[in-house]
């Protein structure tokens, strides 16, 4: 059975970027442009990871990732930022995001993170993306 990823960011072109990536390594994608159509999907789909960035109009990834994880707390959380606010980096941790990665990210990290992630079956490492 293919693992399931959700990608939420309100960036057309990184949503499309990461599909394609993702789509190649054989996962089944999802990808949603706001937090409200996120969570639709997380109910219906239960994905095993979500790549989640942290700024979305309407409702913050913060947010998102709390209602994530009251949906389902064993879905994997990457969050990713264009910034490098460490207040918000550390309450993501708090809230169960597994790690993070700041934009412009290197796509072979993210692939390899996500690999990790979802081959090692509860890995919940903090480990921090570059």
């Amino acid at each position: 059975m293919k693992k399931k990823l959700l990608i939420v960011d309100d960036q057309n072109g990184i949503r499309i970027l990461l599909m394609e990536v993702f789509s190649s390594e054989g996962y089944e994608t999802y990808q949603a442009s706001n937090g409200k159509l996120a969570l639709e999907i997380v109910r219906n789909v239960s994905p095993d990871l979500v790549l989640l960035d942290m700024k979305i109009p309407g409702m913050d990834g913060l947010d998102i990732l709390k209602h994530i994880k009251s949906i389902d707390a064993s879905i994997k959380v990457i969050m990713m930022t264009a910034y490098g606010e460490l207040d918000m980096i550390k309450e993501a941790t708090d809230l169960g995001a597994i790690m993070h990665f700041t934009k412009p990210f290197d796509i072979d990290e993210l692939r390899q993170a996500v690999n990790q992630q979802l081959r090692t079956p509860n890995n919940n490492s903090y480990a921090v993306g570059s």
